[in-house]
């Protein structure tokens, strides 16, 4: 078997307050996710009339409907994070997190997740039971697969069988990708090779690097980011690299909103040309604010798409459907 046309593929990380919760606050950044409950609908209505198909990797935690179904599929070892301000149990779930969607906006999304679940051609996929961060001091590869094996179970509770894993802060720790594997996980999202996405835990972050990433979304610094079949079917899980960070709409940059989306659709004719996969990724909070701009935004992106579908057959896929045919290429 061949796959014979470029791909487009589309993953959102799906956290609400869960995966921004160590480094903001509701006052600071609660419109953005207060906005979600908004912003998916209207992306997912977006896909539809695109002929889109994509992965959305959610939290486990927003399966459950409260925070009794929360604290039932706690696992039996806790992240043991140096820092505690990570952790998203014990006084944080005590005290910070509601009863349910009705008074917390902020962390329970089940009604999205049954949104996206009745959409047509959208994978769910997990972005670990409780935005896990692989790279952090303290943690444990035992800790990480027990956070694995409740975000399988809660999704098989919805009769999901989860495929593909995103992790969180794109924290991609090798030596975790076997207990993936070995729980039924066929592919995953690593990071662009340029050294400037290297997966890194925050202490080791620095501004050099996120100045040139901010930079690197408007010029072609990095290079266009496309990948092969070959060279994700070279590993399993298959590693299915970003390409690009879809940076949401900003008010003091809207001069520069030509150099990204030419940035975007350049280096998606280029994988088109060149039989390549091209993935695209965001999270639905970057759209909790300045929707109508976001959406407009990401209409021009996926009428590329139709018109280089048009052209060269490139193909919507999400990636659990393309970890599918790349178990069948030939080696």
């Amino acid at each position: 078997m061949q796959i014979k046309n470029g791909s487009l593929i589309i993953s959102l990380d799906f956290e609400m307050m869960w995966g921004v919760r160590d480094v903001v606050t509701k006052e600071s950044y609660g419109n953005h996710i207060v906005g979600v409950h908004t912003a998916l609908p209207r992306i997912l209505d977006c896909f539809e009339q695109h002929k889109i198909t994509a992965t959305f990797a959610a939290v486990g935690f927003l399966f459950c409907k409260n925070k009794a179904e929360i604290v039932q599929n706690i696992p039996s070892q806790l992240p043991g994070y140096t820092d505690k301000n990570l952790l998203p149990y014990g006084d944080y779930l005590d005290k910070i997190v509601g009863s349910n969607d009705e008074d917390d906006p902020y962390h329970f999304g089940w009604r999205l997740m049954e949104k996206i679940k009745n959409t047509e051609g959208q994978e769910v996929g997990t972005h670990t039971f409780c935005h896990y961060y692989c790279l952090e001091a303290g943690q444990t590869v035992d800790e990480f697969e027990d956070d694995l094996l409740s975000a399988i179970k809660v999704a098989g509770s919805q009769n999901i069988k989860l495929h593909t894993i995103i992790f969180p802060r794109n924290q991609v720790n090798e030596d975790y990708l076997g207990i993936c594997r070995r729980h039924g996980i066929l592919c995953y999202r690593g990071t662009e090779s340029s050294w400037i996405y290297q997966p890194r835990n925050e202490e080791k972050e620095s501004l050099i690097r996120r100045a040139i990433r901010l930079m690197d979304a408007y010029l072609n610094l990095s290079g266009h980011n496309c990948h092969s079949y070959k060279y994700m079917a070279s590993q399993q899980p298959y590693n299915m690299a970003s390409s690009r960070f879809l940076r949401p709409f900003s008010k003091r940059l809207v001069r520069l909103e030509w150099l990204r989306l030419r940035r975007i659709k350049n280096s998606m004719t280029y994988a088109a040309k060149n039989n390549l996969a091209y993935h695209l990724w965001w999270h639905p909070h970057n759209f909790g604010i300045n929707q109508s701009e976001n959406i407009f935004f990401l209409e021009k992106i996926l009428g590329h798409y139709l018109l280089l579908n048009k052209e060269y057959g490139f193909e919507s896929i999400t990636m659990g459907s393309l970890a599918k045919k790349l178990a069948n290429l030939p080696n």
